[in-house]
Formats: C-alpha cells, sequence, structure tokens
C-alpha cells in the first residue's frame, strides 16, 4: 500500500513530525537545501535577465536519488519546509528535482509550530507554493552572488598582502564592518573633555539621609562642557542658558560656598505617577538581543538552541515536542486562542490584579518591512512550564525557553504601576536635585524585567526618598564631595547593540543576523574583547578600501533601499527584473571605474595581465594568456616583504635573529625569524600585573572554540583566568557620564 510522503529540511524535525503522523505517512528530511548556484563560476546570466544557474548541490546525490525514488511510491508529497523565504525556496527546488507526473502530486503545508495540533491542521489545509517568496529569494541569493564573485577578487588582489586570510565582500557584511569601522573612528578621534559633579548628603532632622547632585547655579542648569575645541563665540552662547563646572579651580570654589551655607530647605517637592508597559513579544532580533545581554549567548548560539525547542525534545512521556514557534520572524502578532491561554494562566496563577481588563495587542513597529505569515516567538503550549521541561533539557536550552516563557506571559500582564519623587533642595541660587522612584503595583515587573547595558544614574538619584518631606523643612549638609569626570566615547558595539542597529536602519533580516555576526568574525575582520566588536588591522584595511572604491554600494541607505525592494517582491508589488537592475546598474559601473583604475599585475612572461584563480590548494596568480601562456605566481610573491611577518624590532634571547610577530591557533606571539631552526617563542602581553600573584603578567587567550579569555603568563604556575580584562591596581572605573546626568 503506497503511503503519503512528507519532505522537511531537518532530520529531527522529521523524528518529530513523524511522530504525530503515524504510519500512513513517510517522513523524510533533505538536510537543507538541496540545490545552489555553483560554487565555481558567477551561476548568473548577466546578458538574460539575471536568470540564475542552479545545480544539484555536491553530495547530496543520495538525498535527490531518495526523493525522487519516495516520490513516484507515493500518493501525495507533501512539503513541509520552513515557513519564510529559505523554506519557500527549498520547496522550489524539490518541485525542480521531480518529473512531471510526480510535480501533479506536490502539495505545500506550513506550520508556525511543530505540534499535533499544528501538523495535521496544515496537511488538512494545504496550500500552493509562494511564487513571490521564492523570487524573492532567488533575487536576494543572485545580489549577494554578484557581490561575493566581483568584489571579492578585487580584494585579493587590493590587498594581496593578506594572502593568508579568506577575504569576501558581502551586501550585507560589509555595511556591518563599516559600522563598526566607523564607531572605531570616532572612538579614536574622541577628544575627552574633564567636568565636576558636586554630590552632597542631607539629613532631616529625624536623621533620614538624601543623596543629591548639584543641579543648578542662578537659574541656568548645570550641564557638561561642550567639546574643547568649540569657539570662544559659541562657548559664550552656551554659557548664557546653562552652567559647567569645568575645572578644578571652580569646583573647589563652588564647594567651599556650599560649605558655608547654613539655610538648606526644602524648594520643590514633586510626585509623579507613571506606568510602564510590558515588552512585546520576541522576534527573532530582540530575542537574540536579550539572549546576549541576559545569558551571554552570541546569537549563532542563540538560533542553534531555538531550533532545537523549535524541532523538538523528548518530554519522556509525552514524546518528542516543539516547544516553540517557529524562531525566524519579524511579527509581533499572537493568535487569539494563545492570548486566551495565556491570560487564562495568568489570572489562575497570579491572580486578577495582575490581568488587563483586555488582552494587550501588539503592532510592528514599520509595519511595511514586516512577514506577518508567521506569529512571535512563544511557547506552543503553556502545558509546558519551565518547571514541567526543564529535567528535559540541557542548562542552555532551559535558560533560552525560561526566557521565551517568561517574555511571552509578561506580555500580557497589567502594567506596572510607579511612583516618581523629586526633590529639590536650595539654598540661595544653588539648587540640589534628588530622585526616587518606587514600585507601587509590579505588574509584569514579577515575572520579566529587561535589565539595561548602559544604565546611569540621572539626576544624583539615590533609588530612595524619605516619606513624609514637607515644603520649606530644613536640610541639614552632612557631606559635600566634588567629583572629576571626563566625557566618554560613543561605545563600541556588543553583537546585541550592533544587531539593533541594522534593524533599525532596515538592514538585513531575522534570518541573517546571526549570519552576518558570525561571518565577520570568523573572517578575522573583528574580534570580540569583553565582548565589544573591536575591528582588525586586516578589517579595517578592508573596510577602507571597500568604502573608498564601493561608498555607493556599501552603504546602509542603498543597503535598506535594496532590503525594502527584495521585501516587495515578496508581497508582488516588484518585478523581480526591476530590482537587480536597480542594484546592477551603479554596481556594474562602479565596478568598471574601480577596475581601471587598479593597478594591474603583469606577467613576467608575456607581459599580459595576471588575474587571480583558485586552485586545489586555494588562491593563485594566473596568466590570462592561458593557454599560450601557462605562467602562474604564488600571491606570496607578490606581498610585501615577500610576506615576510612583521618585525617586533627586538633581538631574539636565545640565537640573536631577529624577532617577528605571528599568528598562531590561540592568537597573537612573538617568535623568532629561524624558526623551525630556533624554536623561541614569547607571549604577547597586555601590560598588565597579574591580579593574582602579581609576578606574571596579563595576556590575551584563546579557548578551543575561539573565544577570547585573559590569563597570567605564567600559567601553569599560576592559573588566573577571566572573561573581562582586569584594571591596573591604580586605575580607576571611569564614572558613567552623559549629559542626562544632570
Amino acid at each position: 500500500m503506497s503511503k503519503d510522503l512528507i519532505l522537511v529540511e531537518s532530520p529531527s524535525k522529521a523524528k518529530t513530525i513523524n511522530k504525530y503522523v503515524g504510519k500512513s505517512y513517510i517522513v523524510e528530511a533533505t538536510v537543507g537545501h538541496i540545490r545552489n548556484l555553483p560554487k565555481t563560476k558567477l551561476g548568473i546570466d548577466l546578458e538574460n535577465g539575471f536568470e540564475p544557474k542552479l545545480v544539484n548541490i555536491r553530495g547530496k546525490g543520495d538525498v535527490i536519488k531518495k526523493i525522487r525514488s519516495l516520490a513516484g511510491k507515493s500518493k501525495k508529497i507533501y512539503i513541509a519546509t520552513d515557513p519564510d523565504r529559505e523554506g519557500e525556496a527549498i520547496a522550489q527546488d524539490i518541485v525542480d528535482i521531480l518529473t512531471d507526473p510526480q510535480k501533479e502530486k506536490i502539495e505545500r503545508v506550513m506550520f508556525n509550530e511543530i505540534t499535533k495540533k499544528a501538523v495535521n491542521e496544515a496537511l488538512n489545509h494545504t496550500i500552493k507554493i509562494d511564487e513571490h517568496l521564492v523570487t524573492s529569494q532567488r533575487a536576494r541569493r543572485v545580489m549577494d552572488r554578484i557581490i561575493g564573485y566581483q568584489v571579492s577578487p578585487f580584494l585579493w588582489r587590493a590587498v594581496i598582502e593578506a594572502y593568508g586570510s579568506s577575504l569576501s565582500a558581502g551586501r550585507v557584511q560589509s555595511v556591518a564592518l563599516r559600522l563598526i569601522c566607523e564607531r572605531e573612528e570616532e572612538i579614536e578621534k574622541f577628544i575627552a573633555t574633564e567636568y565636576w559633579s558636586i554630590v552632597a548628603v542631607f539629613k532631616t532632622e529625624k536623621g533620614e539621609e538624601i543623596k543629591a547632585k548639584l543641579y543648578e547655579v542662578n537659574g541656568k542648569q548645570i550641564k557638561v562642557p561642550p567639546k574643547p575645541q568649540m569657539n570662544e563665540n559659541d562657548w559664550e552662547e552656551f554659557l548664557k542658558t546653562n552652567f559647567a563646572i569645568s575645572g578644578v579651580e571652580l569646583a573647589n570654589n563652588i564647594a567651599e560656598t556650599l560649605r558655608s551655607k547654613k539655610n538648606y530647605t526644602i524648594s520643590d517637592l514633586n510626585k509623579k505617577e507613571s506606568k510602564r508597559n510590558p515588552y512585546s513579544p520576541f522576534i527573532t532580533s530582540t530575542l537574540q538581543v536579550e539572549s546576549s545581554r541576559k545569558l551571554r549567548y552570541r546569537p549563532r548560539r542563540t538560533m542553534m538552541l531555538a531550533q532545537q525547542l523549535y524541532e523538538g525534545i523528548d518530554l519522556g512521556s509525552e514524546g518528542t515536542t516543539g516547544l516553540i514557534t517557529y524562531m525566524r520572524t519579524d511579527s509581533v502578532r499572537l493568535s487569539e486562542d494563545v492570548v486566551s491561554e495565556a491570560r487564562n494562566f495568568i489570572l489562575e496563577k497570579y491572580g486578577q490584579n495582575y490581568l488587563p481588563e483586555k488582552a494587550k495587542n501588539y503592532e510592528s513597529k514599520n509595519k511595511k518591512n514586516v512577514q506577518d505569515a508567521h506569529e512571535a516567538i512563544r511557547p506552543t503550549s503553556l502545558k509546558y512550564t519551565p518547571e514541567f521541561v526543564k529535567e528535559y533539557l540541557d542548562e542552555a536550552q532551559f535558560k533560552l525557553y525560561e526566557l521565551i516563557w517568561k517574555r511571552f506571559i509578561a506580555c500580557q500582564m497589567e502594567s506596572a504601576r510607579l511612583e516618581t519623587t523629586t526633590v529639590s533642595i536650595s539654598a540661595d541660587e544653588y539648587v540640589f536635585r534628588s530622585s526616587g522612584t518606587t514600585i507601587l503595583f509590579d505588574g509584569f515587573l514579577t515575572l520579566y524585567d529587561e535589565d539595561l547595558e548602559d544604565s546611569n544614574d540621572q539626576n544624583g538619584s539615590s533609588g530612595l526618598i524619605p516619606v513624609g518631606l514637607e515644603l520649606n523643612q530644613k536640610m541639614k549638609l552632612e557631606e559635600l564631595t566634588p567629583n572629576q569626570h571626563f566625557t566618554k566615547p560613543p561605545p563600541r558595539y556588543t553583537e546585541s547593540s550592533l544587531i539593533k542597529e541594522l534593524e533599525n536602519n532596515g538592514i538585513g533580516r531575522p534570518s541573517t543576523y546571526a549570519m552576518i555576526m558570525g561571518t565577520i568574525i570568523d573572517r578575522k575582520y573583528v574580534e570580540q574583547l569583553d565582548r565589544k566588536l573591536i575591528p582588525t588591522e586586516l578589517g579595517r584595511k578592508v573596510n577602507t578600501i571597500l568604502v573608498k572604491n564601493f561608498g555607493n554600494i556599501f552603504n546602509v541607505n542603498f543597503t535598506a533601499q535594496m532590503e525594502g525592494e527584495l521585501d516587495l517582491i515578496a508581497d508582488g508589488e516588484i518585478g523581480y527584473l526591476k530590482v537587480l537592475n536597480d542594484f546592477y546598474e551603479p554596481f556594474s559601473k562602479t565596478l568598471v571605474e574601480v577596475e581601471a583604475n587598479l593597478e594591474k599585475i603583469k606577467c613576467d612572461k608575456c607581459g599580459s595581465d595576471m588575474d587571480i584563480k583558485m586552485g586545489r590548494f586555494g588562491k593563485f596568480l594566473a596568466c590570462t594568456n592561458y593557454p599560450e601562456c601557462k605562467n602562474i605566481k604564488s600571491l606570496k610573491d607578490f606581498a610585501p616583504n615577500g610576506g615576510a611577518p612583521e618585525e617586533t624590532g627586538e633581538i631574539c634571547p636565545k640565537c640573536g635573529s631577529k624577532t617577528v610577530f605571528r599568528e598562531g591557533k590561540f592568537g597573537r606571539f612573538i617568535g623568532c625569524e629561524k624558526y623551525p631552526d630556533c624554536d623561541f617563542t614569547k607571549v604577547v602581553t597586555l601590560g598588565l600585573k597579574c591580579p593574582k600573584c602579581s609576578d606574571g603578567e596579563v595576556i590575551t587567550r584563546r579557548t578551543k572554540r575561539g573565544k577570547i579569555f585573559y590569563g597570567c603568563n605564567k600559567y601553569p604556575d599560576c592559573d588566573f583566568a577571566s572573561w573581562t580584562m582586569p584594571k591596573a591596581k591604580e586605575e580607576e572605573e571611569p564614572a558613567e557620564t552623559s549629559e542626562e546626568e544632570y
């Protein structure tokens, strides 16, 4: 008896679905894509409508053969690939490898969660493959291939000294690199400005303390001084409406005056109630951001764990069960059924006070760029509480599931009510201010709060303001402290803040963020120190070349425009050819100009141009006059000093030769230029004494997975290790500084 065939991408997904559908179905996995553009050539007909030449992926022959065999024996063929562009493209690839009689048996099924109810409903309500979604994916792939194949070789030639690196350019990854490099340039050009704050501790007659910061002098609010390069006229204009404590002499004079004052009183007392609304349910980007901040998981790891939770976890007697909805989404929509279920759960567990009168409805900020085919990321069933599933998940899976669970339940809970009390304490022309916030009703905060990375103390807030204060009440000055500060440069991006920046600019999509982060780090364009993204020398060199030559292509506006047009293809509002022409016309024009200005490497045998080729052992230079001239050269021959490593300027203590910088498995180190004849090596230290043994120095090291940490160069005699860079003993923690402090 013939059976129906269900095709999915993942073996684990196939296993979960197989449990739900029974013996009348065969569930088979494609194990990802089965067709792609060819590896060894462009694979796009630029002269005839940018038609892609897709080929079967090498190594997938057995999978394709099995699919064809099963399709021939099946009554119906259900394609159940993921509900997004990539899933739709894989569905079309399956159609393309089958015969016409087999194609007539095909039905497309789509579900947002892998549960018995969702799978069976999908099988009973089949749809057609979305041609617009497929076309959008093809356009994205073609655009990326053109850039990769036509810009990357240019990079190989332009950065020929980096012959050992796998250089590449990407439509979105290069913009991400540009943002990181531009931020680094801002930091390097930043000139710190000195300023002072004055903090006082006052006491009431009952002995209650209030910590406050000097806020106003002569009716002018204290502000951080402008940039030091400000001209005299602008400085005078600034001081007409603001007051700046810009140096130690002024700070001490003000402090001396304040200490002499005896008549401090409460001049203003203000209480204000406010609401704090719950956060929207997770989408891909916000999940990656929060997972990075709360759990310290990199985006790639977050998506891997989310994939496991989506495809199914063995819950013992419950069997293999999908625990969350599809994790690649930019929609915050929730189904009415699951919202109703959440409201019942909140009422039962937390009580009536925590249940809003009406269900909370969330709308995407940028509706035109949202793919609303499926819901936000949420648990598939409220039966599977974190406590219920904990014993079946490993620690990392559990932490991510708990985060998703709490965010979802909290999004349907009542808002928190807060009361902020602001008190002003004055003596003549000087006004101190302090504020504190009290939670009147915790609402959703009882379950979930979004800890901010860059919170700072505003208005001298002490957090608690004594109750029972009154206007004109006398206060006693207990302490007064002038504090020196320096303005800080803009912060480096973290993976989470870079994802937010890309998303805010309309760059990248749910399925691409983790890949973008991974690519720029794997290519060694960027490294992470204390979770901050710092461009490497190679990354900055690549960015400089790309911005100089392709600045109109690798920029935020053009990339966002292309993303928007790809979305319009998916919506059926614009054609494939229009979008590719919009991209290729400015790109090809720029490429021609760049090629014309690029210095050619000439063949030393026939005088023709040399071009970079890819061979079994990597990239090499070959004469374009082949086969008449078969001259080839190693890229190393054209690198500065023949590709010799950078000298340190020091002498090898072992043999007297020069020492050079080298790259090893665990990072940069110093070695003898005569290696392997001389095996002298030395670690590159950071100039900091080890905080544990005080004898060794701190060095940067890497784990087997490439993650950077800090250790002592006396290891194993000293086992000091830290994920964060230690500070020198005399170095104080810099104060958080911004205008908002005042």
